[in-house]
């Protein structure tokens, strides 16, 4: 059959369109490849062929308030290998294991793993001596990676508190994890290219993307008054070998920790060495047990505040006990007390007198006060673990619940929530939620990301009452149980306590938690330090007599490092037995080596220089020194 000439040329044109048709498709999907994918593409196929070292960043560090580091980083590298790049698996094993001083077989078997990079184990973090050494092995498929691990450079110091990091640089306790999302960071990595075989493309140059590093912290941590209270808790311990103690200092004007510490502490750096119920339990926030007389503050404030006593004028009769509800409820001092103010009742820490005023509160109104000042919930301060306590139910109290209550039995607290509340009774009336964390810092451009200020939960009672309570704290520790946290110069308040421990239902004998709380200067507080002893050993167990001179020491020692200037106005101390008389220093510049001789002072002299005149003295005049204390004089010729 013939094809004529005009089907021929339509099937050509046909054809030929067609053919058109298909190379401009061909055109169009090799255009979008090359143009619109093409660079999709080639990060996919650069992703198979690319291995990544990984650099860790730097978590941030952890400083108090004046920048002295506590927390920080020091520069550990870390093992990969590739594989696939290893020539002779055998002999790489061998070399490793003997500088890593590992099994060989171990490091085999990571070495010879079907993956693309393997971190081996046993040469996580090692130190610099060991990284040089693994270098000069020159092992093809071996790399070191920029690594680092937490450093605490005051070991045990603070070290509930601050908490620690795992391996990974991750936060597991502490500060270290309630702050891990902001400390920790961001990854960062090189990449280099291998083919199929994992032999490395030099041709292609390495991709670097470089770390974040962490936001710095700043706490409200004064390291000068840590520093102080962890001498201080040191001693306690040597001294009296106690189960625990427990110790908080504490702005009592916005909530700001100044220092925390408990014992027993852990070094964060070899946690893994310490039982877990020591590491795990930061005592100042977690424990809970009866307060003891600390808790009296309390319902003296409620009683002031409610108009139903007047420390100076009202008076009772204490005859060493009071009977309710059936119950003997006995005062610490046998025969008891006797007729006294309710001024008396606060000093001699009187358990019938707080019963008295639990009586004419009456219990709505008393555990109203109580939890107003945050007892029976959380304080909210900025660490993991806090406890609430324990309150009796307001249906389930009856006469006996509510008077053991009144004078600090029978309730469960923790050593953080009497802090906040009696700063709240002392400030002038505000309850302030504590917190540890100050700022946030960005390490890169100095910028403060996060800062924290005062939080004020409520006010719970007014000045007037604050202010009558911090004069009967002042003479508690002036005339009353508290006297060995008297310092001269200080206008020192506070409270002893004394508690039973309780087991199985049932107090335990000669086993109690002693306990002081106390603030300074009493007429405009800048510190408040609250000191608890569980079962010190050797001694007698008062508040009064163990825990009153640590937080003595600690308050006077820490005011002086603050700056805070002593003053005038102290109540004058009651002098007991076995207390050296108190001998005020006075104004010797001026006279000569002959007056010296003729004034009596009963204190000890030591003389320096070479002439006749008193020129200087130490102390200055005015301070009061116990008696047969040494003074310094410099004596110069006369000009």
């Amino acid at each position: 059959m013939r094809v004529s000439n005009v089907t021929v040329r339509k099937r050509l044109t046909i054809a030929l369109i067609a053919g058109i048709l298909i190379f401009f498709i061909i055109d169009i999907r090799l255009g979008y490849v090359q143009f619109y994918l093409g660079e999709a593409l080639t990060g996919g196929a650069k992703e198979l062929w690319s291995r990544d070292i990984t650099f860790e960043p730097e978590r941030g560090k952890i400083t108090d308030r004046n920048g002295v580091e506590l927390a920080t980083n020091i520069s550990a590298p870390t093992i990969y290998v590739v594989p696939r790049q290893i020539k002779d698996p055998n002999d790489a094993a061998e070399k490793l294991a003997a500088v890593l001083n590992a099994s060989k077989e171990k490091i085999f078997a990571q070495i010879t793993k079907n993956e693309k990079d393997v971190k081996v184990k046993e040469g996580r973090k090692i130190s610099h001596e060991k990284a040089k050494e693994i270098r000069a092995l020159n092992i093809d498929g071996v790399y070191l990676g920029e690594d680092s691990k937490r450093h605490n450079p005051f070991g045990n110091y603070l070290s509930h508190v601050l908490g620690f990091a795992g391996i990974d640089n991750q936060g597991l306790m502490g500060l270290e994890l309630f702050y891990d999302k902001e400390l920790k960071g961001k990854k960062g990595s090189v990449k280099f290219y291998a083919d199929a075989k994992g032999r490395r493309m030099n041709d292609m140059a390495d991709d670097y993307d470089p770390p974040e590093d962490g936001l710095d912290l700043k706490l409200t941590i004064d390291s000068k008054v840590q520093t102080i209270m962890e001498r201080e808790l040191d001693i306690a311990q040597a001294t009296y070998n106690p189960d625990g103690i427990i110790a908080i200092a504490m702005n009592p004007n916005n909530g700001e920790i100044l220092a925390m510490s408990s014992r027993p502490n852990f070094d964060p750096a070899n946690f893994r060495n310490v039982a877990p119920e020591i590491y795990n339990r930061n005592l100042p926030i977690w424990s809970t047990f009866e307060p003891g007389s600390t808790f009296k503050i309390i319902t003296l404030a409620a009683a002031l505040e409610e108009g139903k006593v007047n420390l100076e004028k009202d008076h009772f009769h204490d005859p060493g006990y009071v009977t309710v509800g059936g119950a003997r409820l006995r005062c610490w001092k046998k025969g008891g007390h006797g007729s006294q103010s309710f001024l008396e009742v606060v000093q001699n820490s009187c358990n019938p007198g707080f019963v008295e005023l639990g009586e004419r509160l009456g219990k709505e109104t008393l555990f109203k006060y109580i939890r107003d000042f945050g007892f029976g919930q959380k304080t909210g301060i900025d660490l993991q673990g806090e406890g609430t306590g324990i309150l009796f139910k307001l249906d389930r109290v009856g006469p006996v619940e509510q008077a053991t209550t009144a004078f600090g039995q029978g309730v469960s607290v923790t050593p953080i929530q009497q802090v906040a509340a009696v700063s709240a009774a002392i400030n002038g009336g505000t309850l302030y939620t504590p917190y540890v964390a100050k700022e946030l810092i960005d390490p890169r451009t100095g910028e403060v990301v996060m800062r924290k200020t005062p939080t004020a939960k409520k006010k719970v009672i007014s000045k007037e009452t604050s202010d009558q309570i911090r004069y009967a704290l002042e003479s508690v520790v002036a005339q009353g149980s508290g006297g060995k946290a008297f310092i001269d110069g200080y206008r020192v308040g506070g409270k002893t306590g004394t508690a039973q421990k309780a087991q199985g239902g049932r107090y335990l004998e000669n086993n109690h938690i002693v306990s002081f709380i106390g603030f300074a200067p009493a007429d405009d507080p800048q510190i408040i330090v609250y000191v608890a002893v569980d079962n010190p050993k050797g001694t007698l167990q008062f508040g009064g007599v163990v825990s009153a001179p640590i937080a003595g020491n600690i308050i006077g020692d820490s005011l002086r490092a603050i700056g805070v200037k002593p003053r005038k106005g102290q109540i004058e101390k009651e002098i007991k037995w076995p207390d050296a008389p108190m001998v005020e220093v006075p104004d010797l510049v001026g006279i000569t080596k002959k007056e010296l001789g003729e004034l009596f002072i009963n204190l000890k002299i030591d003389a320096s220089g070479e002439g006749n005149i008193v020129v200087k003295q130490t102390p200055e005049p005015g301070i009061k020194l116990k008696e047969g204390s040494t003074i310094r004089l410099y004596f110069d010729k006369e000009e």
